[in-house]
């Protein structure tokens, strides 16, 4: 915030009041006053006072009264004399002076302006006039990661984040909701899926480990230019939903390796029914028991290979053959077959997004 911004509102003021007006920091130093030669003293209290709200309170001949955000008010007001008169200068001045406040940080604030780009609250002309007003480098690169608080401790996560990202002039930590956090995040211009993999787990450790406060991340691709960024928040919540269907055990998730569940997830729910009509002809894929289904699963882990599967399952290599025809018998499909396989596998996956309730993007 301009300390010059507050400095004009009060000398404007000063003639009308006709009594001493001014703005302190968190610190207590005077960044604006009607007295210009009191401007960056620091003020002593009759008794310290607790800035923890928005109440005035009166020390010595003054009246203060704090204001900013509600939770963590920044700055503090002053007007000299402790009568009626100046509580009601104070709270009239409070209002006057927040309004400016969020003026300017809606104008001029780039976290304010990042997070427009990328929930798309602003044309994609006006983002390089606003990138130049703002003197705003829109040619680096960046990934948008987007953190979903799924069980949480009582502790603001959103402070956490911003403590582990302290850089605000390349880094960006961005309220979304009361469960997802947005990091707006310049990297090098090539750097691979596998760093950013990396850094998201550290976050998610961090949380889980010292802070009891289980969460997952969405990673987006890397963009170039600032008019992309709202694409790379769009995959960061994709790679989240589609990881919620399919992956359900990760913790992080990365749009670039979501593979055909990217595809099956956007398909409309009554071609995925045809589908399965036409894969399974000859039975429903309801009449396999789990047992059946965990054997299939663990064939494709360990890539159709009979003998590896059976070690696996500690199951005689002859039983885990006698399940695979039982499966062929029930839906014309032979596991050990490559293209039989992967259109079994694709059927299943398949069957997992519809049981789910995607969110479509």
């Amino acid at each position: 915030m301009s300390n010059r911004l507050f400095q004009g509102v009060v000398h404007q003021m000063k003639d009308a009041i006709d009594r001493t007006i001014g703005v302190m920091d968190e610190n207590y130093s005077i960044i604006a006053c009607s007295e210009l030669l009191r401007i960056g003293e620091t003020q002593e209290f009759d008794t310290f006072p607790v800035l923890n709200g928005s109440e005035a309170f009166v020390s010595g001949h003054f009246t203060y009264k704090p204001f900013g955000t509600p939770q963590h008010p920044e700055y503090t007001l002053f007007v000299e004399g402790n009568d009626p008169q100046a509580a009601k200068y104070c709270s009239i001045l409070a209002v006057a002076l927040s309004n400016i406040k969020q003026y300017y940080d809606e104008k001029y604030d780039r976290g304010n302006f990042i997070k427009n780009v990328i929930l798309d609250n602003i044309l994609l002309g006006d983002i390089p006039l606003k990138a130049r007003e703002l003197h705003f480098n829109g040619e680096v690169s960046r990934v948008v990661l987007l953190l979903r608080i799924v069980t949480r401790n009582d502790v603001s996560v959103y402070e956490v984040i911003q403590n582990l990202f302290p850089d605000k002039a390349k880094d960006f930590v961005i309220n979304i909701s009361e469960t997802d956090i947005a990091i707006v995040k310049e990297i090098k211009q090539d750097i691979e899926t596998k760093h950013l993999e990396k850094l998201a787990r550290s976050i998610v450790d961090t949380l889980s480990g010292e802070f009891y406060t289980h969460a997952v991340v969405g990673i987006g691709t890397v963009v170039n230019n600032l008019k992309d960024l709202a694409r790379s928040f769009k995959e960061a919540q994709m790679a989240l939903e589609v990881g919620k269907v399919f992956d359900t055990e990760k913790t992080i998730v990365s749009y670039d390796n979501l593979g055909i569940a990217r595809l099956i997830y956007q398909l409309p729910t009554t071609l995925c029914e045809t589908f399965l009509r036409e894969v399974f002809k000859r039975g429903s894929i309801e009449s396999l028991d789990q047992e059946t289904l965990f054997t299939i699963q663990r064939f494709f882990e360990n890539n159709l290979n009979v003998s590896e599967t059976s070690r696996k399952l500690f199951v005689h290599r002859n039983t885990l053959v006698y399940r695979l025809e039982k499966i062929k018998k029930i839906t014309g499909l032979d596991l050990r077959e490559f293209d039989h396989a992967i259109v079994f596998k694709i059927a299943l996956m398949v069957k997992k997004y519809l049981k789910s309730d995607p969110v479509k993007f």
